[in-house]
């Protein structure tokens, strides 16, 4: 039975291989432009920024150097049930200079089809164990992101070499490249 967390909330993960599930559902647009929501990963060292730009994990760049980290692909849509895009980890692979992963969804061309996540509901994170299937823990968003267009979802986090989850629930008014910024 997966652990369903509050905002700021933290859970240790103890498998070693584990999925990252993102899902959302996106209200009809009144600007009549599909959303394209994408999911990033960014695998920090000790200072908080990217370790190498290799290990910025998104539609372009779908696994890690060190192969720990891999996305499995854009959904262009977020139509559906369940997981909208995945990303698996694999711990017993990530480099020693990693202490955190951070992963950041946002919304395609936000600005110019006047898209926000207040337009979106139903926003989780979750993470299984790849082996079993079986739910780790569940974050849902509940906030109303009315002018936001990015989100941090949540970040893993090395700490006494345990690896933890924290659900974070941030969002700003930008997208993929205020976060490239942020942790260049």
């Amino acid at each position: 039975m997966a652990i369903n967390l509050q905002k700021g909330q933290r859970e240790s993960i103890n498998a070693p291989k584990f999925t990252i599930g993102l899902g959302w559902d996106t209200n009809s647009s009144s600007t009549g432009s599909a959303f394209d929501l994408d999911a990033s990963v960014f695998i920090l060292g000790d200072n908080k920024k990217i370790i190498a730009d290799e290990y910025f994990v998104f539609y372009n760049n779908l696994k890690s150097p060190d192969g720990a980290v891999e996305h499995t692909g854009d959904n262009l849509t977020g139509d559906g049930d369940g997981d909208d895009e995945q990303v698996k980890v694999d711990l017993s692979r990530i480099d020693s200079k990693v202490s955190e992963i951070c992963i950041v969804v946002t919304i395609h061309e936000a600005e110019a089809r006047k898209q926000n996540f207040g337009q979106v509901r139903n926003s989780f994170i979750r993470i299984f164990d790849t082996a079993t299937g079986a739910d780790i823990l569940k974050y849902e968003l509940e906030e109303d992101f009315s002018i936001e267009t990015a989100v941090e979802f949540g970040r893993i986090y090395k700490k006494d070499n345990n690896w933890k989850f924290e659900a974070v629930g941030v969002g700003m008014k930008g997208g993929l490249q205020d976060y490239l910024n942020k942790y260049q």
